[in-house]
């Protein structure tokens, strides 16, 4: 990990948590693996190591790599996605892997709660309504519409995230429509939502929360046709990856004004400084923030030495990641 993440990570303790059972450097954090880094203090240390423990940051762990962790057993990542660093080559040489995306999944979930109960709410309207005119004015003509009572919300993908923000729902008296090719009607149910297609759900629904994987299938899921089923006045919301939504298609819909947005990811990850998204009225965006951040990774760092905890006593990762997992998942 970069060594900014490093000191975020694992202060309030967290370094006194790993070093209970664990041999570790305290000073010693790598953002770079190549062969010709470090020197001859970084090659011994590499050479010792039996665990890997990864956040933002971590390079690919490709076979050159790996030459230079003959011990290396376990890869414990504090974060989410392992998908940047863990290669073919870990699972060939059965390093076994955990993630703390279950985890990180909180925090995304509670910023998608947010964004649902303002959007239904038209809290960013009335926001710059309010901004515009200040002065008093007749709040019903302007939001007549406005509300969360009996709103439907339609969740794409029963990911960790999806089924957390579906969980955290359940209070509100709200019809929670669910998609997910890997859901049934009784699973669905079981998560206090109906199942039903996605285009259905598009029409359906006031807000339409993503919470897919980034995977070929999965690119511009949200493209022109699909985005032009969402019915006047819905709000999209993305917290998952930039690439699962059309941009350019996205973007000359909240022109015309006709839906609103909330996105946390963008495709690219930071738009050009011209682009109309930072400006426009009825889209909030923010810079991939939902997932934690400040005292969210004391969480994240917690959740990573409960596992590396499991794996001083010989147990497996409650929160291990398989090969075959990372085909669906983020």
């Amino acid at each position: 990990m970069d060594r900014e993440t490093h000191a975020a990570l694992l202060a309030e303790g967290g370094f006194d948590r790993l070093a209970q059972v664990a041999t570790v450097d305290s000073a010693l954090c790598l953002s770079d693996l190549a062969a010709d880094a470090g020197g001859p203090a970084l090659d011994r240390a590499l050479a010792s190591a039996e665990v890997l423990f990864t956040h933002w940051g971590c390079p690919p762990l490709t076979a050159e790599v790996l030459h230079r962790l003959p011990r290396l057993k376990a890869v414990v990542h504090a974060a989410g996605s392992v998908k940047h660093h863990i290669t073919d080559a870990v699972w060939a040489r059965g390093i076994t892997v955990s993630s703390a995306a279950a985890t990180n999944a909180q925090p995304v979930a509670e910023y998608t709660l947010a964004a649902i109960l303002f959007a239904n709410k038209r809290v960013l309207d009335s926001a710059h309504t309010y901004s515009k005119m200040r002065r008093h004015f007749e709040l019903l003509p302007y939001f007549a519409g406005a509300g969360n009572h009996r709103r439907t919300v339609g969740i794409v993908g029963a990911s960790r995230t999806g089924r957390r923000v579906l969980e955290l729902l359940r209070p509100f008296d709200l019809r929670v429509l669910v998609y997910d090719p890997f859901l049934d009607a009784a699973d669905a149910a079981a998560l206090g939502a109906e199942l039903t297609g996605l285009d259905d759900l598009v029409r359906c629904s006031h807000v339409v929360s993503i919470h897919a994987p980034q995977l070929p299938e999965t690119r511009h899921m949200f493209d022109a046709r699909r985005l032009g089923l969402l019915r006047d006045g819905a709000t999209l919301i993305n917290t998952a990856r930039g690439s699962l939504v059309d941009t350019d298609a996205l973007t000359s819909q909240l022109l015309t004004g006709r839906i609103h947005a909330v996105l946390d990811v963008t495709e690219p990850e930071i738009p050009s400084p011209d682009s109309p998204l930072y400006d426009l009225p009825n889209v909030l965006m923010t810079p991939h923030m939902a997932g934690s951040l400040g005292n969210e990774l004391t969480r994240l760092a917690d959740a990573a030495a409960d596992e590396l905890e499991r794996y001083a006593r010989g147990e497996p990762f409650a929160h291990g990641v398989g090969l075959d997992e990372l085909e669906r998942s983020a």
